[in-house]
């Protein structure tokens, strides 16, 4: 284990048996952490679940606070019974009154009725329906507290995970190309990161908003538990590759393959590039919005970033230089003798 904590250097030369070794003991890390993350997960699963069920319910309550959707119908019907139910018993409770004006056999026959009601409407739920998503199957509680879980597992080991996968590949790259990849491949889980929060705080609210109310009044809208998972892991995974933008733009552009004067003077068509990627993300309208915002943003910090490092390279390399040039006339001058040294030592030779 303390092997694969060990940088290999680009010079070190290992046979096809150790690749394989460092291969395995690489894969058992990372199965052992995500084994670790996974556990922890599954022994926290209720407050995960609460997390990732917490934008369906902000919007049932808001619909429930409308009265709409199925549920928000069945709490207009609970209040309304609720209701009529106070209505009735003290309806009834003023007639059993010894001074309600009815006989005394009357009142009797109320006194019953008035303590059943009572009864009956303390056993009106005070709470409205639930708003976490539904299961239709005998066993999906369990798979999908398993599979919110495994989500999160992935989510919580990826950094070791991708710290492992990245010493397995960098020492393949010669030290020039090491200098470029290091930095890029430090930034992808920050970017990752930065992207499935976005997600998770903007565009998965925004989409649980439009598909939950869209053409909600021709159908009885109850959200399924696994369908709902899968579909916030796909926005906040789609989230999370897009904030990759950065690292592909500077990895192109330290590569020669664009340069960051390029990258400006077609602002116009990254704007345009941006709203499709977004177009393609679920949601509404104002969703395309909030996803093209960030986009171009992050294409403008690529811009910066690509200059940034462009500028301290050219600066390196003039540095670098600058000594070259220096004693370049010096060695010219000791390699080719001036006219006074030839007429000297031909003086020399004729005195001789």
């Amino acid at each position: 284990m303390a092997r694969v904590l060990r940088p290999i250097g680009h010079e070190d030369r290992l046979s096809l048996v150790d690749h394989l070794d460092e291969l395995r003991t690489r894969l058992i890390l990372c199965s052992a952490a995500l084994a670790v993350a996974f556990a922890v997960c599954l022994w926290q699963n209720h407050e995960l679940l609460h997390i990732i069920n917490k934008p369906l319910q902000t919007q049932t309550k808001k619909q429930v606070a409308k009265g709409q959707g199925t549920i928000g119908q069945a709490v207009l019907a609970q209040q309304a019974v609720k209701h009529l139910a106070d209505h009735t018993q003290a309806t009834l409770s003023l007639l059993a009154q010894p001074n309600s004006g009815l006989s005394a056999g009357t009142r009797a026959q109320l006194a019953p009725l008035v303590s059943a009601m009572r009864t009956d409407v303390s056993k009106i739920p005070r709470n409205p329906p639930g708003d976490n998503p539904v299961t239709l199957g005998v066993g999906e509680p369990f798979t999908n507290t398993l599979t919110v879980a495994l989500y999160f597992a992935l989510l919580f080991s990826a950094p070791l995970i991708l710290y492992s996968l990245y010493g397995f590949l960098l020492p393949a790259l010669k030290p020039a190309e090491k200098r470029v990849a290091v930095p890029l491949l430090t930034a992808i889980p920050f970017l990752f990161a930065a992207g499935v929060l976005f997600g998770y705080f903007v565009v998965l609210p925004a989409a649980v908003r439009f598909f939950v109310n869209f053409n909600s009044s021709e159908f009885n809208v109850l959200v399924q538990a696994s369908q709902f998972y899968k579909f916030a892991a796909t926005v906040l995974l789609a989230m999370g590759l897009i904030f990759q933008v950065p690292v592909a733009i500077l990895a192109a552009t330290r590569m020669g393959i664009v340069s960051p004067r390029t990258l400006r003077r077609n602002r116009r068509y990254a704007i345009v590039v941006c709203a499709v990627v977004a177009a393609f993300l679920p949601g509404d309208v104002i969703t395309l919005v909030l996803e093209t915002v960030p986009l171009y943003l992050l294409y403008e910090v690529s811009i910066l970033v690509a200059s940034f490092v462009g500028r301290s390279r050219d600066t390196n390399e003039d540095r670098a230089g600058a000594p070259a040039r220096q004693t370049a006339p010096a060695q010219d001058a000791e390699a080719e003798p001036s006219v006074q040294r030839i007429i000297d030592h031909t003086d020399r030779d004729l005195a001789g």
